[in-house]
């Protein structure tokens, strides 16, 4: 039998998260509650989510159709045959950079690759996206060295892989990114497989791969 005094605690933790506008909740609010699947983070922590909401959540998770079910039929959790567990969708994807300065970084992505800050959070920020289009980037912030000397110049350690669908558009976008003097670990070229890519250099160091049809 679960200790529903500590579901309880779990969904009023959850309730406080949403109020305090920690976007990470967002996408679990999201993922649990058919509601607010429509929504993107922004709207989701901006919509009323109250107790019986954070309640629900947990009761979804744990693979009930809601808190009275999870209270009355608590039971069966004791048992996976009696209750099987919902087949998980992936809805999305974000590749995340370490960064030593996130106002910095977001700077770079919004001015020289046309990207805009979706969120930032912490006073002073230590985690943030930027999104262009369909492409999301998390940034996160470090203070000491992830990666040894210059492993990733030397190995090609790629952080991120962007595509487009055109093999115009990936030539637009290097000729974009070259006239405004953004720096290039490999700049554009076809690759036997037949794509055509070229590789960004970001201010820490961060190899992101941008990608198309050859064309």
């Amino acid at each position: 039998m679960p200790n529903l005094e500590n579901l309880k605690k779990q969904a009023k933790q959850y309730l406080r998260w949403h109020r305090e506008g920690y976007y990470p909740v967002a996408a679990e609010i999201r993922a649990a509650l058919p509601h607010f699947r429509h929504l993107d983070d922004r709207q989701v922590l901006d919509a009323p989510f109250k107790l019986s909401d954070a309640q629900e959540l947990i009761a979804r998770q744990l693979g009930f159709a809601g808190w009275q079910a999870l209270k009355t039929g608590a039971a069966a959790m004791t048992d996976p045959k009696k209750q099987p567990a919902p087949q998980a969708v992936l809805s999305s994807i974000s590749a995340q950079l370490f960064v030593t300065d996130i106002k910095a970084s977001c700077e770079f992505f919004t001015d020289k690759l046309g990207f805009r800050v979706d969120f930032l959070y912490g006073d002073p920020p230590f985690y943030g996206q930027v999104i262009r289009d369909n492409a999301q980037l998390a940034l996160r912030l470090v203070c000491e060295p992830v990666f040894a000397g210059d492993i990733r110049q030397r190995e090609h350690l790629l952080s991120a892989s962007i595509t487009v669908d055109t093999a115009d558009e990936i030539k637009r976008l290097f000729l974009d990114f070259q006239a405004g003097g953004v720096s290039f670990h490999q700049t554009l070229r076809k690759e036997p497989w037949g794509a055509r890519n070229f590789i960004v250099l970001d201010p820490d160091g961060n190899l992101i791969l941008f990608a198309g049809p050859g064309g």
